[in-house]
């Protein structure tokens, strides 16, 4: 606890002068896209709980109440379209639920944002007004109001407002305007949206307490961990060491997302320093995690005692791997602000998962070779506990995939995030699966008075010179039958040497 306690107080010294707006959205400069008849910019989307109506709201006093405050919202237009007024520029705020309120067409045509002439004949709206209808369960929403610029002005602001949430939603802004001469218009400015409990947005609010959870199961099982070390400190061995990395990594990894969520739920800013940092112990965790297991899969520590001429390759696929799952983290956290789950970073998921694939096959290959040795030269106990190990990383495997499966229906089924209350399960389990597979190589190679019986021993005859001729050589080149004069003569030298140690040991009986 007291090597938390120091991190924390190391990381909010860092990450002090350096913080991020973060459930604080905030906009500078950023340009309206034309979609169909309209401009259109997204102001943010974020799941939040309802709270309870009060009559004498204020997003000031009442720290309970859930609510999305617009601040100095400023519409800025350029100085060659500032000699006439224009349409209105409209904030439109929905919950999802609502989406279909938005917009319409008429006689059944193209659906559409602004209203159309055909429309304002039916009388439906009035031409460059937002179409939009009420909520059949609360006629006050959507929210849609605006403002316009007056002759000469190159700046209109938004009053600043709060919007009261009292039914639980995924919320979504969207500045809108339909005059073609503002197609230059820029927004300038900032919403902070604001649930019950916290600054949190929803989808992120129960990844605080998973986090903590697994702070401490990881504490709980470093306390194990290093007591088990330290009391057979003699018999660790080097593969030992790196479980002791990864669970020591895994400790600062858990820590630092609690207080990155702790700090933001409770100041409405996101310190960057930690963020960055939390991203960069997870992506190094992993890697050491993915090498680790390869390294035991082809037998490091336990029938050779170095890769040899793998070295380079592991390496290198480890290096690929973290600088692959470092870009991808960063885009996906530092600086998020929305509850969007970032469907088009799929150029960053996608070397990520090549990597990893490659690591199951090359784990696999290798835990195949492995096996084949181990059972040639009876090493019955190393047996044993390589078969538990890949029982477990196929059970691992399997439950991957079957979950990726789940994760691509989920993902299908909720295109506009309307599950975003369980859409935190998603990370949560794989952060689960990793400390059970985590829990497995403990139990199966924590440090012991035995635990030399697991380790490389050159008078078992596991070197790793023959392990790799065997594997790499050998496999390759197909034995011609051996005539029945020259076995007999290779069985009959092999013989001698048996015969020697048994009387050697036949004398040393005497002697004692």
């Amino acid at each position: 606890m007291s090597l938390h306690l120091l991190l924390l107080l190391l990381l909010l010294s860092l990450g002090a002068p350096s913080l991020l707006q973060a459930s604080v959205h905030e906009y500078r400069s950023e340009r309206f896209m034309s979609k169909g008849n309209a401009f259109v910019f997204h102001g943010g989307s974020e799941g939040i709980y309802s709270s309870s109506p009060s009559d004498n709201f204020s997003s000031d006093s009442d720290s309970l109440s859930s609510f999305i405050r617009f601040e100095k919202i400023t519409f800025r237009r350029p100085e060659e379209a500032s000699n006439t007024s224009s349409l209105p520029i409209h904030a439109v705020l929905f919950e999802v639920e609502d989406r279909e309120n938005i917009g319409g067409s008429a006689y059944g045509g193209q659906r559409a944002v602004c209203c159309t002439s055909d429309l304002a004949k039916l009388g439906v709206c009035s031409h460059g007004e937002i179409i939009h209808h009420p909520s059949s369960k609360d006629s006050s929403w959507p929210q849609v109001f605006g403002v316009s610029f007056v002759e000469n002005d190159l700046s209109a602001t938004l009053l600043t407002r709060s919007i009261q949430i009292t039914r639980t939603g995924m919320y979504n802004l969207y500045f809108i305007h339909c005059d073609p001469a503002l197609k230059d218009l820029v927004v300038e400015g900032k919403t902070i949206w604001k649930n019950p409990g916290g600054y949190l947005p929803g989808r992120m609010a129960p990844l605080m307490y998973f986090y903590g959870f697994m702070s401490l199961a990881f504490v709980l099982l470093g306390v194990f961990w290093f007591s088990q070390c330290a009391r057979f400190w003699r018999e660790v061995l080097p593969l030992q060491n790196c479980v002791t990395l990864v669970i020591t990594l895994g400790m600062c990894e858990m820590a630092l997302w609690y207080f990155d969520y702790a700090e933001f739920n409770e100041t409405g800013v996101r310190p960057t320093v930690i963020t960055v940092w939390a991203v960069t112990f997870g992506s190094i965790k992993r890697t050491c995690a993915r090498v680790i297991i390869l390294m035991v899969s082809m037998g490091y520590g336990v029938v050779r005692p170095t890769l040899g001429g793998f070295t380079s390759k592991v390496i290198m696929l480890g290096v690929t791997f973290f600088a692959a799952s470092e870009t991808l983290e960063l885009l996906e956290n530092v600086g998020a602000v929305s509850d969007f789950s970032g469907k088009a970073r799929l150029f960053l998921v996608l070397p990520v998962a090549v990597l990893d694939a490659f690591f199951i096959i090359w784990i696999f290959k290798s835990l195949s070779a492995t096996f084949k040795k181990l059972q040639t030269r009876r090493l019955l106990v190393k047996l044993d506990v390589y078969r538990k190990f890949t029982n477990a990383l196929a059970v691992a495997i399997l439950v991957s995939v079957g979950w990726i499966c789940y994760e691509l229906y989920f993902k299908s089924k909720d295109v506009y995030n309307e599950h975003w209350q369980n859409a935190w399960i998603i990370p949560a389990f794989w952060q689960l699966l990793s400390f059970s597979l985590l829990i497995v190589i403990c139990s199966l190679w924590a440090p012991s008075q035995n635990s030399t019986r697991y380790a490389f021993s050159g008078s078992s005859g596991d070197s790793s010179g023959e392990f790799e001729k065997d594997d790499y050589t050998l496999t390759l080149i197909k034995p011609s039958p051996v005539p029945s004069h020259e076995a007999k003569s290779v069985s009959e030298a092999r013989s001698l040497p048996d015969q020697e140690d048994a009387e050697e040991d036949l004398e040393e009986d005497k002697r004692e």
